[in-house]
Protein backbone atom coordinates (compact mmCIF):
# COMPACT_ATOMS: atom_id res chain seq x y z
CA UNK A 1 0.00 0.00 0.00
CA UNK A 2 1.33 3.71 -0.63
CA UNK A 3 0.05 6.96 -0.20
CA UNK A 4 -1.68 7.65 -3.90
CA UNK A 5 -3.43 4.08 -3.15
CA UNK A 6 -4.75 4.84 0.22
CA UNK A 7 -5.48 8.76 -0.57
CA UNK A 8 -7.20 7.51 -3.85
CA UNK A 9 -9.62 5.17 -1.23
CA UNK A 10 -10.29 8.64 1.30
CA UNK A 11 -11.14 10.46 -1.27
CA UNK A 12 -13.32 7.62 -3.03
CA UNK A 13 -15.16 7.87 0.64
CA UNK A 14 -15.40 11.71 0.94
CA UNK A 15 -16.65 11.59 -2.64
CA UNK A 16 -19.35 8.94 -1.50
CA UNK A 17 -20.62 10.93 1.39
CA UNK A 18 -20.90 13.94 -0.90
CA UNK A 19 -23.28 11.76 -2.86
CA UNK A 20 -24.89 10.31 0.08
CA UNK A 21 -23.91 7.03 -0.45
CA UNK A 22 -21.54 6.56 2.74
CA UNK A 23 -23.29 3.65 4.43
CA UNK A 24 -22.69 1.64 1.68
CA UNK A 25 -19.60 2.52 0.74
CA UNK A 26 -17.72 2.54 4.10
CA UNK A 27 -20.03 -0.99 5.10
CA UNK A 28 -18.11 -2.49 2.52
CA UNK A 29 -14.71 -0.95 3.25
CA UNK A 30 -14.48 -1.79 6.25
CA UNK A 31 -13.11 -5.00 8.22
CA UNK A 32 -15.79 -6.84 10.26
CA UNK A 33 -14.21 -5.57 13.41
CA UNK A 34 -13.46 -2.10 12.14
CA UNK A 35 -14.33 1.23 14.15
CA UNK A 36 -14.30 4.67 13.77
CA UNK A 37 -13.37 6.77 16.60
CA UNK A 38 -15.66 10.57 16.00
CA UNK A 39 -14.82 13.79 17.46
CA UNK A 40 -17.65 13.91 19.54
CA UNK A 41 -15.92 11.09 21.49
CA UNK A 42 -18.75 8.18 20.04
CA UNK A 43 -16.63 4.77 18.95
CA UNK A 44 -18.99 3.07 16.61
CA UNK A 45 -18.41 0.09 15.13
CA UNK A 46 -18.90 -0.79 11.27
CA UNK A 47 -22.36 -1.41 11.77
CA UNK A 48 -23.02 1.80 13.79
CA UNK A 49 -21.35 3.72 11.06
CA UNK A 50 -23.68 2.10 8.22
CA UNK A 51 -26.38 3.18 10.39
CA UNK A 52 -25.11 6.89 11.19
CA UNK A 53 -24.92 7.23 7.36
CA UNK A 54 -27.77 5.93 6.18
CA UNK A 55 -29.75 9.05 5.42
CA UNK A 56 -27.24 11.44 6.98
CA UNK A 57 -27.21 14.79 5.02
CA UNK A 58 -24.45 14.52 2.22
CA UNK A 59 -21.24 16.97 2.34
CA UNK A 60 -21.41 19.51 -0.33
CA UNK A 61 -17.31 19.97 -0.85
CA UNK A 62 -14.23 18.70 0.63
CA UNK A 63 -10.47 19.40 0.52
CA UNK A 64 -8.18 17.01 1.67
CA UNK A 65 -4.49 18.66 2.70
CA UNK A 66 -1.00 17.55 4.53
CA UNK A 67 -1.23 13.71 3.75
CA UNK A 68 1.41 11.06 4.67
CA UNK A 69 1.40 7.59 5.10
CA UNK A 70 3.10 6.21 8.40
CA UNK A 71 3.40 1.98 8.07
CA UNK A 72 1.81 0.29 10.38
CA UNK A 73 3.95 -3.35 10.35
CA UNK A 74 3.77 -5.49 7.37
CA UNK A 75 0.49 -4.88 5.21
CA UNK A 76 -0.85 -2.26 7.04
CA UNK A 77 -0.35 1.61 6.94
CA UNK A 78 -1.96 4.57 8.18
CA UNK A 79 -2.81 7.65 6.57
CA UNK A 80 -2.60 10.83 8.02
CA UNK A 81 -4.65 14.33 7.12
CA UNK A 82 -6.23 17.38 7.43
CA UNK A 83 -9.97 17.40 5.74
CA UNK A 84 -12.05 20.21 5.54
CA UNK A 85 -15.47 19.75 4.40
CA UNK A 86 -18.88 21.93 3.83
CA UNK A 87 -22.57 21.69 4.16
CA UNK A 88 -25.03 24.28 3.27
CA UNK A 89 -24.04 27.85 5.08
CA UNK A 90 -23.20 25.65 8.20
CA UNK A 91 -19.14 26.53 9.59
CA UNK A 92 -16.81 23.86 8.12
CA UNK A 93 -16.37 21.04 10.06
CA UNK A 94 -12.50 20.90 10.10
CA UNK A 95 -10.37 17.83 11.69
CA UNK A 96 -7.29 15.99 11.57
CA UNK A 97 -8.24 12.42 10.37
CA UNK A 98 -6.09 8.97 10.41
CA UNK A 99 -7.43 6.03 8.81
CA UNK A 100 -5.82 2.53 9.35
CA UNK A 101 -5.46 0.06 6.67
CA UNK A 102 -4.56 -3.61 6.41
CA UNK A 103 -4.55 -5.87 3.35
CA UNK A 104 -7.13 -8.52 3.32
CA UNK A 105 -7.00 -11.47 0.68
CA UNK A 106 -4.74 -8.40 -1.26
CA UNK A 107 -7.04 -5.49 -1.02
CA UNK A 108 -6.81 -2.33 1.25
CA UNK A 109 -9.49 -2.57 4.25
CA UNK A 110 -10.05 0.24 6.85
CA UNK A 111 -9.11 -1.38 10.15
CA UNK A 112 -9.69 2.17 12.12
CA UNK A 113 -10.53 5.81 11.46
CA UNK A 114 -10.23 9.12 13.90
CA UNK A 115 -10.92 12.17 13.66
CA UNK A 116 -9.58 14.86 16.16
CA UNK A 117 -10.92 18.32 15.34
CA UNK A 118 -8.97 21.22 14.89
CA UNK A 119 -11.36 24.43 16.51
CA UNK A 120 -10.32 23.07 19.94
Amino acid sequence: MDLEQLLELEHDGWDALCRGTGADFYGTLMTDDAVMVLVNGAVLDRDAVRASLDGAPAWDAYTITAERLVPAGDGAATLVYRATARRGDAPPFEALMSSTYALVDGAPRLTVYQQTTVTH
